[in-house]
């Protein structure tokens, strides 16, 4: 139930608001129509504003069911339609930053339980190159955000930073190819007062028409002696399991991602990434008890995806 806590409170909600709104349209409101009326009889001027005041619900009953169609609304938009994150980290620099808050395609792979996140109705299966949101196996009270990178079937290897696939359609080949990349400009970012880092920003493409950026800092260790060792292969080389995914961040290097953990169950996602519906930057060096508040909006991100 933690996994899905909010889901939960909306829907609980959403009953008892409905059952408060269903007893005062049965029991109360037909009280207030014959007051209005009265009202009238008695003086045909009464005042919009005096009407309304009338056709109020008084009683507690009635102004908790007062906002049952609104929470039933957020409810169904947010389980079935889009759902908003927040990107509190920089693992998916540069396509996202800390502090863009993004829409979630609910439907894009499937109409899910709310509540569980099974399927109910198929309607899709991720790709390579599309941006996820997923419940983090290790802890699903956690969501995370990366970009799939491996089908089921997939053989993924990473090797001196550079990535190869053994796609599962093409697996006749038996060999592993590596992906397409084109170095774009070395971006330098400050990491504390006087000290910075370097990042080669490349494009990637998975396939013909899919294309994003990614950024790598060749001076950073790969880590592999913490990478997840799959069962019979060697260290930094996984193949992707049936029903599956192997997924990893745009900042490859600053991504705790399915090379560390393994890989992401079609039963943990939660929807496809479209887009950018707000984007705020905030102070990093701010260590007040202000420092949540926004010192500019980034309207240039707001928007689609790669």
């Amino acid at each position: 139930m933690s996994e899905n806590l909010f889901a939960y409170i909306l829907f609980f909600a959403s009953v008892v608001t409905g059952i408060c709104y269903f007893i005062d349209l049965k029991k109360y409101k037909k009280k207030r129509k014959e007051a209005l009326a009265a009202a009238l009889k008695a003086n045909k001027d009464l005042s919009r504003k005096e009407k309304k005041k009338i056709m109020e619900p008084a009683n507690f009953i009635g102004q908790v069911g007062s906002v049952f169609i609104v929470i039933l609304v957020v409810f169904l938009f947010r389980s079935f339609v889009y759902e908003p994150f927040r990107i509190p980290s920089g693992s998916m620099m540069p396509t996202l930053l800390t502090g863009d808050f993004i829409a979630v395609n609910k439907h894009a792979y499937g109409i899910r339980n709310p509540l569980t996140n099974n399927v109910i109705i198929e309607t899709g299966m991720p790709k390579r190159g599309d941006v996820i949101v997923f419940k983090y196996p290790e802890d699903k009270s956690i969501d995370y955000i990366k970009r799939v990178v491996g089908e089921p079937g997939d053989v993924i290897i990473y090797q001196d930073k550079h990535l190869y696939i053994i796609k599962h359609e093409e697996s006749e080949k038996k060999h592993a190819q590596l992906v397409n990349v084109q170095f774009m400009y070395t971006d330098e970012e400050e990491i504390s007062l006087g000290f910075s880092e370097n990042y080669d920003v490349y494009k990637e493409s998975f396939a013909k028409g899919e294309s994003h950026i990614i950024r790598i800092n060749q001076n950073a260790s790969m880590l592999k002696e913490y990478f997840y060792k799959q069962p019979g292969f060697e260290r930094g080389i996984w193949k992707v399991p049936e029903n599956c995914y192997f997924a990893m961040g745009d900042n490859r290097d600053n991504s705790k991602d399915s090379r560390f953990w393994g890989f992401v169950p079609f039963e943990n996602i939660v929807g496809k990434t479209e887009g950018i519906w707000m984007s705020l930057e905030f102070d990093e060096k701010d260590q007040s008890m202000l420092s949540f508040i926004p010192k500019s909006v980034r309207f240039n991100r707001i928007g689609g995806i790669n």
